[in-house]
């Protein structure tokens, strides 16, 4: 059990640090300044959404506090490697 916290607590770490890399090359500034305000559930959906869209569903994610579900409605072109890996462990 206590294996299974420290693997999703890495795991939002990774996911965290991916984000804020991803905002930095795409933006030029530091998502940490607001990223406090973003749930878990916010930051996950986000990640499926691809560079050019990132900025844009951020801004709307904090200003409406749209949930992780409606975030992933509004992504036009989703990540094609995670979406592919999702289905994978579907099975």
């Amino acid at each position: 059990m206590l294996r299974q916290h420290y693997a999703f607590t890495l795991q939002n770490r990774i996911v965290r640090l991916e984000l804020r890399y991803r905002y930095f090359s795409i933006i030029g500034k530091r998502l940490e300044y607001f990223e406090n305000q973003l749930n878990d559930n916010q930051l996950f959906a986000l990640l499926f959404a691809p560079d050019n869209e990132l900025l844009g569903l951020i801004q709307k994610a904090l200003s409406e506090n749209l949930s992780g579900t409606t975030i992933k409605k509004g992504i036009k072109h989703w990540k094609r490697g995670l979406r592919k890996s999702l289905k994978s462990t579907k099975k």
